[in-house]
């Protein structure tokens, strides 16, 4: 048996490997590099380079690839060997400090949004030393950002740092009112919880709706679900334990801090939750996570289904994105802490945090909009489209009190004047967890649950990220500028709880009498799809906020919003067309071969028995042959839904007819062909059915 303690992070060129290996000077550069900023003096990326290339080779790596994440949602690397020609005929392994920190990939490769034309190519990958490298298979893998030849940004990881930079930029100012000269970096965690399904690759492959779109298209509701709740911690099936045991095993060899593993509530669903870490290499880990899974499912005859909806009518797949914030110095700012003070500060960071969720609903929500997670939203399994804050009984009762400058009556009569008189103590974990919320506080950190399972977690925090800075950079601009420091703090506080208290809501999220209240009384916003929501990227309170804090310039925002639009409408067309293609050549011949054979033996049973009606058998031909005509008439809708397309003026009005008109098809399609299979004879289906695909003895 091996020690986990012995081989975790063995493919990882991490801090042990460089403090052993690097001279004191080198590594003590690097470390400011890290810790600080300090640009990197190209001596010493020279020797990181030579360095790493040999510990690369020595755990069996030939290549090296710049690691980097498009704006295609997955991850991408170009690989070149270590080799170089020696005079005698044979080579040398080779890797410098210039192939560390910069590569070249073809940028014309993945979508810019109109940053560049096609025929513009020139991209660039620049290392990013704060994510540590790795090895995977036999390729050295550089975490790396990637810019265009105009240095704009074509990945979510630059963005995503330069929201980590404004907000312990701001993150300060507020720490040293506070007293604190002692942190140097004020640094977003994130721990990303991990849902997926499992199927057997023999059925998958049966699928095309399944090999398409990473979703069921088509697919009756088993006669059991998920109503016994007997799957969510259940025991876990022997083949999925050996699925999960190895996945630890290479997951824990890259670094990746696997923690929990369970059944969640849909059958064949399951979880992988981390152990948290920095919000950079968080969203490094959890691409990998998705990648290794996926590779892992293949060796086990099984493949793993991150579609945030695979199967209609059971729960979906979410990434609960657990937020906090931390100082290098181990204090959590979410965290209540000990005295009147540790309390008025985290006071002021979760009004910074209830400020910015309020004020920027429609970033935090179209962070989350893609094609796949317009169908969980809302549906009684993950939160509402609406966005909203649930704080718990007796942080709402603080803050109140705090508001109406009253006693809080809790476990002492104490007027809340921060810093002046003493503030209640209060625990983390006083109220229970509430699974309906999109935006809940568990204690020390906040977990907003409406990240899709397929979704990079870097959008989710480039905007949290940013909308905190905007909140706590308000908050220095006042308190610096104030007579007394504990009158201004005090006043703030309540003037944030008393403007965005519409945001906190504590009951259940499901229930459509709170969306009514959220939109009618509270004017919350209700961005049901993808095209709801992401042209709010562009609203000016949006594109001001994001520039003034140099996390993406407007050129940049232009381009996101067109490519994710453009995402958007392209998923759909490619399951419209596989609906399309499925409907036709393979449900409806299969429910008209079954109709044919049940109209032959009825002849034959006629024949043999005089007299004999065949009542049953002309019944169900009826409806059979209604529902091949019915489904041939919905694929002609939906196929005319599709072209309709072409004639969109733009991407926005693109993705409405997408929302208005192909969605719609696409449903009122996929119901008659429900309704065939339940009628149809077993053998007589094309494709394994939902009870096959959930129930399975995997």
């Amino acid at each position: 048996m091996k020690n986990v303690q012995d081989y975790f992070g063995s493919m990882v060129f991490d801090d042990r490997v460089m403090r052993a290996r690097l001279s004191a000077n080198v590594y003590n550069s690097l470390r400011k590099t890290i810790d600080e900023g300090k640009k990197l003096d190209l001596s010493v990326a020279n020797a990181v380079a030579e360095t790493m290339k040999d510990w690369a080779v020595e755990n069996g790596a030939t290549h090296f690839t710049h690691w980097f994440q498009p704006l295609t949602g997955v991850t991408a690397e170009k690989h070149d060997s270590f080799i170089a020609p020696s005079p005698d005929g044979g080579v040398i392994m080779e890797f410098s400090g210039r192939n560390l920190i910069k590569g070249e990939p073809d940028a014309s490769s993945f979508p810019s949004g109109g940053l560049r034309a096609t025929f513009e190519a020139r991209g660039y990958t620049a290392w990013d030393p704060t994510s540590y490298a790795f090895i995977k298979g036999k390729t050295l893998c550089i975490p790396t950002a990637f810019c265009s030849y105009e240095g704009h940004a074509l990945d979510k990881k630059t963005p995503l740092l330069r929201s980590m930079q404004a907000l312990n930029m701001q993150a300060l100012r507020i720490l040293r009112l506070f007293g604190n000269d002692s942190a140097k970096r004020v640094i977003p965690f994130v721990g990303p919880e991990q849902e997926y399904f499992l199927v057997t690759k023999e059925m998958y492959d049966k699928r095309p709706d399944l090999r398409f779109s990473g979703r069921t298209l088509f697919g009756a509701k088993p006669p059991k679900g998920q109503e016994m709740d007997d799957h969510y911690f259940g025991v876990i099936k022997p083949d999925v334990a050996a699925f999960m045991e190895e996945l630890n095993e290479e997951l824990w060899k890259l670094g990746v801090l696997a923690k929990t593993e369970h059944n969640e509530v849909a059958p064949a669903q399951h979880e992988l939750a981390p152990v948290y870490t920095e919000a950079n290499v968080a969203t490094d880990h959890n691409q990998i996570t998705m990648e290794i899974m996926q590779k892992v499912a293949a060796k086990h005859g099984l493949v793993c289904l991150l579609h945030e909806k695979p199967f209609e009518g059971v729960n979906g797949s979410g990434k609960h994105n657990n937020w906090s914030l931390g100082t290098d110095t181990g204090i959590n700012l979410l965290s209540p802490g000990e005295t009147p003070y540790e309390n008025a500060q985290f006071l002021l960071f979760l009004c910074a945090v209830i400020k910015a969720v309020d004020d920027y609903q429609d970033l935090l929500r179209l962070a989350v909009a893609t094609a796949g997670n317009d169908h969980r939203l809302g549906a009684n399994e993950a939160p509402p489209a609406v966005i909203s804050i649930f704080l718990g009984d007796e942080l709402t009762a603080i803050l109140e009190a705090i508001e109406k400058d009253i006693p809080y009556e809790g476990t002492a009569k104490v007027r809340m004047r921060l810093g002046a008189d003493v503030l209640p103590r209060f625990n983390r974990d006083t109220t229970d967890r509430n699974r309906t919320s999109p935006f809940a506080f568990t204690g020390n950190k906040f977990e907003f649950r409406m990240v899709g399972s397929s979704d990079s977690i870097a959008c989710t925090n480039i905007m949290l990220n940013s909308a905190v800075a905007e909140s706590l950079k308000i908050y220095a601009d006042r308190l610096e500028a104030a007579e007394d420091f504990e009158t201004a703090l005090h006043e703030m506080i309540r003037k944030t709880i008393r403007d965005h208290k519409r945001i906190i809501f504590n009951g259940n999220g499901y229930d459509d009498g709170w969306i009514r209240e959220a939109e009618e009384e509270r004017g919350l916003l209700n961005l049901k799809t993808t095209a709801d929501a992401m042209p709010h990227l562009l609203d000016p309170k949006n594109v001001e906020m994001l520039t003034a804090h140099h996390v993406f310039s407007e050129a940049e925002l232009h381009s996101r919003c067109e490519i994710m639009l453009e995402n958007y409408c392209k998923s759909v067309v490619i399951e419209a067309n596989t609906m399309i293609r499925m409907a036709r050549s393979l449900i409806a011949p299969a429910v008209e071969e079954y109709a044919a054979d049940v109209a032959g033996r009825a002849s034959v049973k006629m024949t043999a028995v005089s007299g004999l009606s065949c009542r049953y058998e002309k019944e169900l031909i009826e409806k059979l042959s209604a529902l091949t005509e019915e489904i041939d008439r919905k694929a002609e809708e939906l196929e005319m839904a599709v072209s309709a397309l072409h004639a969109a003026e733009d991407i926005i009005r693109e993705a409405a007819s997408v929302r208005d008109g192909v969605l719609v098809k696409m449903d009122e399609l996929r119901d008659p062909c429900d309704r065939a299979e339940l009628l149809t004879a077993k053998k007589y289906w094309p494709f394994p059915t939902y009870a096959d695909l959930l129930f399975s003895d995997i």
